[in-house]
């Protein structure tokens, strides 16, 4: 005879279990959540600490509930890591270990959802959602009004995202909601889309400046960026799923402010903090639109932007300090402190100078291809192979290759050492055959050996800019 049971997870000892002793707590997730935290914080308020005695409790707890257990139920193993939260053999962790625990894993979702039905059954996901839309609240973005009869309306969606460190660890769960900006009209829905962003040659010129100056670099994020620049066109979007108004399901929602996915929002967000900037005395790059600078008698400050990513220091820490309080009183910042991972670059700053490298991107761009077990060798290409277009060789999926062709051009910005191998097999996408795969993957192997390489600033007594050019070019 067969038995049905419910596959479980056990929070008490990260497994999974099957068994016929199940209670269902139908409690909403929402409502069950701030209980618990309402209980974390009355438990701490208590003497300040966690104490021994409420740990003694918990093991005890667990205990008890190990040995009630149903003799029927049993250990399932062999499930993928995306279905396990944690270490399933580090065991119970009580509540002074997780306070204890550097990366709050217990506070976020492992998984990223790709439907709203799976993110609203997520307490963690749900928690995301409603701190995106306070964001909106607190903006004023829209205003709810009927369904309007002349303008059409744009559609929304939720995107799901686990933020992670240099180290890999996803440390937020971040779901924004954007607008479907590609049903948009041009000179109807909007005039301007284009907004500069910094280039990875900019920052990298920041970071030698810093490095010749002896400041360090420091960044910050602006929360929901794009929520706080202003259009002038009249835009109507559809209420965020999941989140519908229940006495006005019918209405639609009047933007005042501009939205993610809007093609004008890049543009929108630009305009607001470059006059912001410049309202406080900035001054704006001659060849860098992205980049500020503010210069009071000896001391400068620089600021370089990239979208919603701000670096800035200068030779008088109080004006970094200043500068820190501008923007978090104008907008809703999280402060990250020292520069240490912007764009897939990652910094350590020293009293001797800087080093950049992307060996997460590397490792991260190995696993994407599937070439995490690739034979290191010693150099990017082979000396005696020439590339060629070879007509007769066997074709190849080219977006495969050119995407792979893509991801390396991005880590030439800290490895000039494959720019050269990059860019010999970057001519052939148009039509890429198998001889040409094998030279990419030459670089792939090269980079399974050399990880961690990168570039080194190193403190100098001069800072020139020095220029190179192709040979064709020394006639002009």
């Amino acid at each position: 005879m067969h038995i049905k049971a419910y596959r479980v997870f056990n929070r008490s000892t990260k497994t999974i279990e099957e068994s016929i002793h199940v209670k269902f707590d139908e409690v909403d997730p929402k409502v069950k959540m701030m209980q618990n935290l309402e209980k974390l914080r009355i438990d701490d308020e208590d003497d300040g600490t966690l104490g021994q005695t409420s740990n003694s409790q918990e093991v005890e707890a667990c205990k008890e509930s190990d040995t009630s257990a149903p003799k029927n139920s049993r250990l399932l193993i062999g499930h993928s890591s995306q279905q396990i939260i944690g270490d399933p053999n580090k065991g119970v962790i009580t509540r002074s270990k997780l306070h204890r625990d550097e990366g709050h894993i217990a506070f976020v979702s492992q998984t990223e959802p790709t439907k709203i039905d799976d993110a609203l059954g997520d307490e963690f996901w749900v928690m995301a959602m409603q701190e995106e839309l306070s964001h909106f609240v607190r903006n004023k973005v829209w205003t709810l009004v009927p369904r309007p009869k002349d303008h059409t309306t744009i559609g929304t969606k939720w995107v799901f995202r686990n933020k992670k460190n240099e180290k890999g660890e996803i440390v937020r769960n971040k779901a924004r909601l954007v607008a479907q900006g590609y049903n948009q009209e041009e000179g109807i829905d909007y005039e301007e889309a284009f907004a500069p962003v910094a280039r990875l040659e900019a920052i990298r010129m920041l970071l030698a400046y810093a490095c010749y100056n002896g400041f360090l670099l420091y960044q910050m994020d602006v929360k929901s960026a794009f929520l706080n620049g202003f259009i002038n066109e009249e835009v109507y979007v559809e209420q965020p799923p999941g989140f519908e108004d229940h006495e006005h399901p019918g209405h639609e929602y009047h933007l005042q402010k501009a939205l993610y996915g809007l093609r004008q929002a890049p543009r929108a967000w630009y305009d607001k903090l470059s006059a912001f900037q410049l309202e406080k005395g900035f001054k704006k790059g001659t060849l860098d639109p992205t980049l500020f600078i503010l210069i009071e008698k000896h001391d400068m400050l620089l600021v370089q932007i990239y979208v919603d990513d701000i670096i800035f220091g200068s030779s008088n820490t109080s004006l970094c300090n200043e500068f820190s309080s501008l923007m978090t009183n104008e907008f809703e910042m999280s402060m990250m402190g020292e520069l240490t991972y912007i764009l897939g670059l990652q910094i350590k700053q020293s009293k001797h100078g800087i080093f950049i490298n992307q060996a997460k991107y590397v490792r991260d761009m190995l696993k994407k291809f599937k070439f995490e077990n690739l034979k290191a060798c010693d150099t990017p290409s082979s000396s005696t192979i020439k590339m060629d277009k070879d007509q007769l060789g066997k074709p190849i999926d080219p977006k495969l290759y050119r995407g792979m062709i893509g991801s390396l051009l991005y880590l030439t910005a800290s490895r000039p050492d494959i720019m050269f191998s990059v860019c010999l097999c970057a001519r052939f996408q148009s039509d890429p055959k198998e001889s040409h795969l094998k030279c990419v993957k030459r670089i792939f192997r090269y980079l399974s050996g050399t990880q961690d390489l990168g570039l080194r600033f190193n403190k100098t007594k001069s800072f020139e800019l020095r220029s190179f050019v192709d040979s064709i070019m020394r006639e002009v």
